[in-house]
């Protein structure tokens, strides 16, 4: 490729509630694949948030003819009939074959929603000036740029209950880009609850699942090692349960993964931990475990990097700050 930088998504802190601000501004959070698109004006380089080259996968993303040299951050997303994101019909596009137990070919819309590089670098400039700036480009299609809410977060809260979407985020006006970072100038509030957590096991199947498996066992990394956080049961399709159950064969081991064995089910199996498993739940108990948990997917995120710190509970914050 070419010589643009290279840059690692900036992160947002999470934040308990909705609230509005004229120094911020609001946008959807979309429930979709985290990427940044490089166009050198001959061909892009599409990495996920991790780093990991996903042109491949994302043919149909491929080009952004007739721009200048940029980078931009956004969100692949999949719509389902209804025109809202659906990280199920996501997983048939990724390379997580074990969620997808399918090749169909899903489309795809890439949701740019920043731009760091045009012509020349541009994280260090506020957060209004890039937008501003990414507001000029004609992108291609399936490429899509989101209208923020200046302000107003509240409003648009209001339209993410009304469409049962994921969240939103809001940014501050004034925020440079910091790539790598987690940064309390981005925050991103949560209508439904969704955990990123490691798989270190599975609980055998009866019945009608007895030749997969009944629970996945998750955990998520601290200073001691995997802490375990519950197991979640439902949420699978029959083609992904026989999916998954073939790649926990594949990575079956004697040694727990899990450092807090007395809460770990007595008739677990362990696995390498290697599985990165997004799930939706209605809260975090006293105990630290989710409840109700339901499989959403699969992401391509380092297992290493599912921490406590990052994943777990939220401290309660109060105010816009």
């Amino acid at each position: 490729m070419s010589d643009l930088p290279i840059y690692e998504p900036m992160l947002a802190t999470r934040w308990p509630a909705a609230f509005s601000d004229p120094a911020w501004a609001f946008e959807v959070k979309w429930d979709g694949v985290r990427a940044i698109a490089a166009w050198d004006g001959v061909g892009l380089d599409l990495r996920s948030r991790t780093g990991r080259a996903i042109g491949k996968t994302y043919p149909d993303l491929g080009h952004l003819a007739g721009l200048p040299p940029c980078v931009l951050d956004g969100e692949i997303v999949a719509f389902d009939e209804e025109g809202r994101p659906s990280f199920g019909r996501l997983q048939t596009r990724m390379n997580l074959r074990t969620a997808a137990g399918s090749e169909v070919e899903t489309p795809v819309s890439f949701m740019a929603f920043d731009l760091l590089y045009w012509e020349v670098p541009l994280v260090d400039q506020p957060w209004r000036s890039r937008r501003d700036q990414l507001s000029q480009l004609e992108l291609p299609l399936p490429y899509l740029i989101p209208e923020p809410v200046i302000g107003d977060g509240e409003a648009l809260w209001a339209g993410v209950a009304d469409q049962r979407l994921e969240g939103m985020v809001g940014k501050r006006l004034d925020s440079a880009y910091r790539p790598g970072t987690r940064s309390a100038d981005w925050r991103k509030i949560a209508r439904v609850d969704q955990v990123r957590a490691v798989v270190g096991g599975y609980l055998p199947g009866e019945g009608s699942r007895a030749s997969t498996f009944g629970s996945l066992l998750l955990g998520l990394i601290d200073e001691d090692g995997l802490r375990y956080i519950g197991s979640v049961g439902t949420g699978f399709s029959g083609a992904t349960l026989r999916a998954i159950r073939a790649a926990l064969d594949e990575s079956e081991t004697e040694e727990p993964a899990f450092r807090d064995g007395a809460d770990i089910p007595a008739r677990a199996v362990f696995v390498e931990p290697s599985l990165i498993a997004l799930v939706e739940f209605k809260e975090w108990t006293r105990a630290g475990k989710l409840r109700a948990p339901s499989f959403k997917g699969f992401t391509d995120d380092d297992w290493q990097a599912i921490t406590w710190g990052a994943e777990g509970p939220p401290a309660p914050k109060t105010g816009s700050g």
